[in-house]
């Protein structure tokens, strides 16, 4: 059985082309900026993080607060085309504009800014070109799947939209892919919503714009009402590899604890392979061995620009975190001590069922924080010689503890680990641990049941992050160092008071 994403975390919605033997993909990225994280790989396995597409303020127009959350970039398409990507996808905070197109020349360099297909109003936009190189936009509006002519370098629509198909009567027909095989056109959908109904469907038709008739064997790929560990799957977009063989990448969750089980760390990008029996595509979900993806990093912050990793809700980095020479971060300072929405927080998606997050911050007042969203975060805040396990949950806002006379030698540090109660009707999907280290030693300040940080408590599109910001005042961040951890390493690293 395969479990292991091949894009652990917060990547969610995922969209693949390929290039001769090269693989790129891209995922959502919803209220945090840099926007739409690029990779790639040459076996489908092994996946680089090169880019974000939407790196610049003319691109991408985020906001900070708990008001925009889940808002921003959702689904991407990316897609190539003689010599030349492109890219269109939906910013939720500007849905009003139209989907947004930009392409270039190279996924790791700079992409256009973007042209707007004003006129069509939704979600999940595709492009597809027919075979007398007519570009169509496919996108999702409520209750089915619109299409229309459109020419990608101006993003104006070149007819009216026409309604392409309503999927199969489940609800939230969405996330339209079409493709080109054996003298059909497939169109591939997700219909249930993106929760444990999620699934996929297809419809084939001989010309690109319909009408398309339905598979008599759909659904492709649920895993509603089964005991599978990984739920949700949906959302897929399907490559031809070198050899004439295909394979799929879809999003799924990795829930756990009691009923009705949580997650945690957002929808993740999984692999499947594709076959193709009486034109139709079947899905074989164990065709690849994906192996565990390597998490741990350390930054120093001595690089010439933030890795490609860090991410802000609402907010560019670049007008807040100042690299210094030789090595550090200086944040400017982000929310008021006693303030709830995030303003300057510098993060990254946690990956693992079990994690470790440590942050050295010589100078300034600070924290390490874990968030879902402005109101479902815990942290541990310093401000002097003073460390505070604080966590939030929609109107409650609670101090878990305080410890005075801890200097700033001392790294604050952030953990999820497995639940104590792990065998009760009462389970968590993980408990998080507040505290900092002393001589590499994990010292805790506070424990709090990770089922408040969940998507099935929280709702929303996003993931877990962790990550620093500055209270008040400017703060240096000297070194940051994530890791994954199993049980026997989360023990090992404890010294209980």
């Amino acid at each position: 059985m395969n479990v292991n994403p091949i894009l652990p975390g917060f990547y969610p919605d995922p969209s693949i082309c390929r290039v001769g033997s090269d693989y790129y993909l891209a995922t959502s990225s919803f209220e945090y900026f840099p926007g739409v994280p690029i990779f790639h790989s040459t076996d489908l396995l092994h996946w680089e993080q090169i880019g974000n597409v939407l790196d610049r303020p003319t691109q991408l127009n985020v906001a900070p607060g708990l008001a925009f959350a889940s808002a921003g970039i959702f689904a991407p398409t990316l897609r190539h085309r003689d010599g030349r990507f492109w890219l269109v996808t939906t910013n939720f905070t500007d849905v009003r504009k139209g989907h947004l197109l930009v392409h270039t020349d190279d996924p790791a360099g700079a992409w256009t800014d973007p042209v707007y297909t004003q006129g069509a109003l939704g979600i999940d936009p595709d492009l597809a070109w027919d075979d007398d190189g007519t570009c169509y936009l496919s996108w999702s509006y409520p209750g089915t799947i619109m299409q229309a002519a459109v020419d990608p370098e101006s993003g104006k629509l070149l007819s009216e939209p026409q309604a392409l198909w309503s999927g199969t009567g489940l609800a939230f027909p969405e996330a339209p892919h079409l493709y080109r095989h054996g003298g059909w056109w497939y169109l591939v959908i997700a219909e249930g919503g993106t929760e444990r109904g999620h699934t996929v469907t297809v419809a084939r038709s001989r010309s690109i714009t319909g009408p398309f008739d339905a598979n008599p064997a759909n659904p492709i790929l649920t895993r509603s009402g089964t005991e599978h560990p990984v739920q949700n799957t949906g959302h897929a977009d399907l490559v031809e590899l070198p050899n004439g063989d295909w394979a799929m990448v879809h999003l799924g969750v990795r829930p756990r604890g009691s009923s009705p089980k949580f997650h945690v760390n957002g929808r993740e990008t999984f692999l499947a392979g594709v076959e193709w029996a009486s034109d139709w595509p079947t899905v074989v979900e164990d065709r690849y061995t994906v192996p565990v993806r390597p998490t741990a990093f350390t930054d120093d912050f001595s690089a010439p620009a933030l890795h490609h990793r860090w991410i802000s809700p609402g907010t560019n980095p670049q007008t807040f975190a100042d690299l210094r020479a030789g090595g550090g971060v200086v944040l400017a300072a982000g929310r008021a001590p006693d303030a709830r929405e995030a303003r300057h927080l510098l993060a990254v998606r946690t990956q693992d069922m079990q994690w470790q997050a440590t942050a050295t911050i010589p100078a300034g007042d600070a924290c390490l924080t874990v968030r879902l969203d402005d109101d479902h975060w815990a942290a541990v805040e310093r401000r002097g010689d003073t460390l505070t396990a604080r966590m939030v949950l929609g109107p409650l806002d609670q101090a878990l503890a305080t410890v005075a006379g801890i200097g700033p030698q001392h790294p604050l540090a952030v953990r999820a680990v497995a639940h104590p109660d792990a065998h009760t009707f009462r389970s968590g999907p993980d408990q998080l641990e507040l505290g900092y280290l002393r001589d590499g030693q994990f010292q805790p300040l506070a424990a709090a049941d990770g089922r408040y940080l969940s998507t099935e408590v929280a709702g929303g599109f996003t993931g877990r992050v962790v990550g620093v910001e500055a209270i008040g005042t400017d703060a240096t961040l000297a070194n940051f160092e994530y890791q994954g951890l199993d049980a026997s390493t989360a023990a090992v690293q404890e010294t209980r008071k």
